[in-house]
């Protein structure tokens, strides 16, 4: 018996593992973001996006690894509560980059970038909901 339980406790130490794998790549995703914002002049995407197109593009990124994360890995479902945390993650995170940039001159602090940030963040969270319900269909 002691050998079986010793295979199932390897076994959750296996999961516990990979379920903190998913993660990182959001870690590594917010560290770019952070490096960004630690620019003075950041670069700058097409003018056709605009300040805020470029915000929702990179929050949109962020927040379909954070539903990946949330969900267990991109071949898990994902429901409501997930997708609607990771906007919340995003948003609060974008919260976050707003007030870090208030000590980066001459970045400013705009409340309309961390609108533009959920914004992102729920058409990722949004479409991967969406995609989900038309699998089950």
């Amino acid at each position: 018996m002691p050998g079986i339980v010793l295979i199932l406790n390897f076994e959750f130490l296996i999961t516990v593992s990979y379920r903190w794998l998913l993660w990182l790549p959001v870690l590594a995703y917010m560290a770019l973001i952070f490096g960004l914002s630690s620019m003075s002049s950041p670069p700058s995407g097409p003018a056709a996006l605009g300040d805020k197109g470029l915000h929702a593009i990179l929050y949109s990124g962020l927040g379909a690894l954070v539903v990946r994360a949330l969900a267990g890995g991109w071949g898990r479902g994902v429901s409501l509560g997930t997708a609607l945390l990771a906007v919340v993650i995003c948003a609060l995170y974008g919260v976050s980059d707003e007030l870090h940039q208030y000590f980066v001159p001459p970045r400013q602090v705009e409340a309309l970038d961390v609108v533009a940030d959920a914004i992102g963040a729920a058409i990722a969270a949004g479409s991967l909901y969406a995609y989900t319900i038309m699998k089950r269909s």
